[in-house]
């Protein structure tokens, strides 16, 4: 049973400052918010520095690599099974609530993981993280959206995709100094944390607003704001849902009713190429991918520089990038580029393997090129996906659209898993790079016909931007 601790609103504002208009409870509501970002990066990345270690210790566990292949493509489809289950949820029982229930399977998964030594409590922890996943992706982007005003979403929105990076950096350090069992009781702590600090924070004023509770809405304002001057915002908003819920929600609507349609193409479209990246792979295989690539580096050290990197451009980004450039351009650039690294990465890995040229002297640019590639996958690819599912959707279809896209990301997540090993085992490990190449190219040309724009609006702006037809939003593009 989730307990939630209402937030005494009235005691926390000064009488000096009750009508200045505040950021910041907003941007901790999302800072804490990662803390199960984290925790599920941290499940989702555990194969990375432990795949290498549970198939070669014969003693404790006895699993071949082929067995062990299987947890990274067992969390998604754990996703995919699952996500249709959670479709009500968030609209049912809230934001907040679907959030706070994360905390119970991720502890039971890191209970498996620490205490498992069948490859199948292995397994069963992994389901488990992959229903954490889909919960987090379901009602998680769209609590973010709802509680931030666009100037906090359109920055520190990011925080949710740049938690998993976080979690990534984290099992990778934690995983090369520490066994598998001393690395889960390190990592149990976070989710408790989770649960205790969001219980404090408030439910989404958009979904107290969908059930009709005026009073409750206002106090989440006055939380989220920090002033008791909300009547205008109050108002506006109230006339935004009124609007949005006057539509039509059901499935049938997600594809019939125009805008829907556009933002649910849009959606699938940015969750799909982002898994189909290459991206996924650089986080489930970190430290397999350095062990092959060969170099001076160790695959323990060249992870941790890897994802320590991630991290840290993840961050440069979101305080200095993404307020400068548009989301569509952030995510064209991003995809082109990261497209020729790969090529140069696949390039190299086949000239290695199947030539008789000595590449003994570049054996730096294997993590050489997976650093350029992050650099300019943190620019778009890594980021704005997660943060403009936090705006596509109207408040009386987001729900249900938000298990399209748990579905894409699972069905991405596991065909890119699939197809590395899998490739990898029948053609080389150069192959799987070359048709990550691929579709990023074709990604980035689409794109600008894909997606939207919706950099500084509202949510409410960016439902009538796709009710629009194209020629007028090429208009006000130009113009702006």
């Amino acid at each position: 049973m989730v307990v939630e601790i209402p937030f005494p609103f009235s005691l926390c504002l000064p009488n000096s400052k009750k009508n200045e208009e505040k950021q910041w409870p907003q941007i901790v509501a999302i800072i804490i918010s990662t803390f199960a970002g984290i925790t599920n990066g941290l499940l989702y990345s555990w194969a990375s520095p432990f795949l290498i270690k549970i198939t070669q210790d014969k003693v404790n566990y006895n699993i071949t690599e082929e067995q062990a292949s299987h947890f990274n493509t067992i969390h998604p489809m754990a996703m995919l099974l699952v996500s249709p289950l959670f479709a009500k949820l968030p609209d049912t029982f809230g934001r907040k609530r679907t959030l706070l229930l994360i905390s119970v399977p991720q502890i039971i998964a890191w209970l498996c993981l620490g205490f498992g030594k069948s490859v199948y409590v292995f397994y069963i922890a992994k389901i488990l993280a992959g229903f954490c996943d889909a919960v987090f992706f379901a009602a998680m982007p769209i609590y973010v959206g709802e509680i931030a005003i666009p100037a906090v979403r359109g920055s520190w929105g990011n925080l949710l995709a740049i938690s998993y990076y976080i979690g990534e950096f984290l099992i990778n350090v934690i995983g090369s100094y520490c066994e598998i069992r001393s690395t889960s009781f390190i990592c149990i702590p976070l989710p408790m944390m989770f649960l205790v600090l969001f219980s404090m924070m408030p439910e989404s004023p958009y979904f107290y607003l969908m059930r009709g509770e005026e009073e409750k809405a206002r106090e989440s304002l006055i939380f989220l704001r920090r002033t008791t001057n909300i009547e205008a915002a109050f108002t506006q908003l109230k006339a935004d849902v009124a609007r949005q819920m006057s539509e039509s929600g059901t499935w049938k609507d997600l594809f019939k009713i125009k805008s829907n349609r556009k933002a649910l193409t849009a959606g699938i479209f940015l969750r799909f190429s982002q898994q189909m990246s290459g991206m996924i792979v650089f986080i489930t295989y970190t430290q397999y991918v350095f062990q092959k690539s060969g170099g001076d580096i160790s695959h323990e050290v060249g992870s941790m520089i890897y994802t320590g990197l991630q991290v840290g451009l993840n961050f440069l980004v979101l305080l200095f990038v993404v307020s400068k450039l548009s989301r569509r351009t952030s995510y064209i650039v991003s995809l082109l580029c990261t497209a020729l690294i790969l090529y140069v990465m696949a390039t190299f890995y086949y000239i290695d393997s199947y030539t008789k040229i000595d590449l003994s002297a570049y054996k730096w640019v294997p993590i050489s090129t997976m650093v350029i590639y992050q650099v300019f996958a943190s620019v778009g690819i890594t980021i704005i996906p997660t943060l403009m599912l936090s705006e596509l959707f109207s408040a009386s279809i987001k729900a249900k659209a938000m298990v399209f896209m748990v579905l894409t990301f699972g069905l991405g997540s596991f065909l890119t898993n699939y197809i590395f090993y899998y490739v990898n085992t029948l053609l080389g490990f150069f192959a799987p790079f070359y048709v990550f190449a691929i579709c990023n190219t074709l990604a980035g040309v689409l794109s600008f016909f894909v997606i939207p724009e919706t950099k500084g609006k509202t949510l409410e702006e960016i439902q009538q931007l796709l009710k629009r037809g194209k020629k007028d939003v090429l208009k006000e593009e130009t113009r702006l």
